[in-house]
């Protein structure tokens, strides 16, 4: 329950069980998508990682993050993906995984909002900006 005695987002979404059910969807999707694998650091770093031991950390970060008792206990996201040189479009096609993850499990919009929320918190940490020109580098 939040302060004001709403329940938390973590309640509101089932709590652990239905979380670990929608990452694993999630994760599995991201694990085996082109559009991300194309990248070969983000293709190597998904084939050297256990997939259950990523669903796991993602699951605590998300169950966390949205209000339950989990304490997230993996890496921050700068440290595990910027050396990755995810790109915008990469990011999108990311986001596209999580929404047909969200909608296949039917998570009311009010609670994908919030969902979509918190993972976007994280992508300036994540996605490498495109380096900008100067006059000088023309």
């Amino acid at each position: 329950m939040e302060p004001d005695g709403t329940p938390s987002l973590y309640d509101r979404l089932g709590g652990v069980y239905n979380i670990a059910t929608v990452v694993d969807d999630f994760i599995g999707r991201v694990m085996n998508d082109d559009r991300l694998n194309k990248n070969p650091a983000v293709n190597e770093a998904h084939h050297r990682v256990s997939p259950a031991g990523f669903k796991y950390l993602v699951t605590e970060m998300v169950c966390w993050a949205a209000g339950g008792p989990q304490q997230y206990r993996g890496r921050p996201m700068g440290d595990t993906h910027r050396h990755l040189g995810i790109t915008q479009d990469e990011w999108a096609s990311f986001m596209d995984d999580l929404h047909q993850s969200l909608a296949r499990f039917q998570v009311p919009q009010p609670e994908q909002a919030e969902l979509v929320a918190i993972v976007e918190s994280t992508k300036d940490a994540i996605v490498v900006a495109p380096l900008a020109t100067t006059a000088s580098d023309r």
